[in-house]
C-alpha cells in the first residue's frame, strides 16, 4: 500500500497536539463549550491562528444564505475542526464535517469527540481531494 499524504498534516497534527493537551487536563465527561474554550486557549499559548464559531453560508442559487451553520474552529483558514462529546462518532457527524469541508472550499478537517477515555480513539481526520471545483468558496 502506498502512503497518501493528508493535507494540512503538520497543521492538524498540532491542532490534535493541542486537542490532546486539552484532554490530558480535564478527562471526558465536560460540555462541548467547555473543550471549545479550552482548546481556544491552548491554540493561543502555541501560537496557533484560529477564528471560532466562524458563520458557514449556504450557496443557493447564485446566492450566499444564512443558515446558521457554524464552524468550531477554522484554523490558520485552512482546517476546519469541529467538536463533540458524544458517546462515539456517528457516520452523520463525518458527513457534517464534510459538508461543512465542501461549503468552505476547504481541504482538511478534524472531528475530535472529547467523550472518550483516550483521545486518539476520538479523533477523525477527513480530507476533500478537490474543493475548488464546488460553489463560491467562504470569504
Amino acid at each position: 500500500m502506498s502512503y497518501v499524504e493528508y493535507p494540512h498534516q503538520e497543521l492538524t497534527s498540532d491542532i490534535i497536539g493541542a486537542a490532546i493537551e486539552v484532554h490530558r487536563a480535564l478527562g471526558p465527561g465536560l460540555l462541548e463549550s467547555a473543550y471549545e474554550v479550552c482548546l481556544a486557549d491552548e491554540l493561543n499559548r502555541r501560537d496557533i491562528d484560529f477564528e471560532r464559531q466562524v458563520e458557514l453560508p449556504v450557496a443557493f442559487k447564485g446566492r450566499q444564505l444564512d443558515c446558521g451553520y457554524r464552524l468550531d474552529f477554522m484554523v490558520e483558514d485552512s482546517v476546519i475542526v469541529e467538536l463533540k462529546c458524544v458517546e462515539r462518532i456517528m457516520p452523520i457527524h463525518e458527513a457534517q464535517l464534510l459538508t461543512y469541508l465542501r461549503l468552505a472550499h476547504k481541504q482538511a478537517g478534524l472531528l475530535i469527540n472529547f467523550n472518550v477515555r483516550m483521545l486518539r480513539d476520538g479523533i477523525v481526520r477527513k480530507a476533500m481531494s478537490n474543493p475548488s471545483a464546488l460553489s463560491a468558496p467562504l470569504r
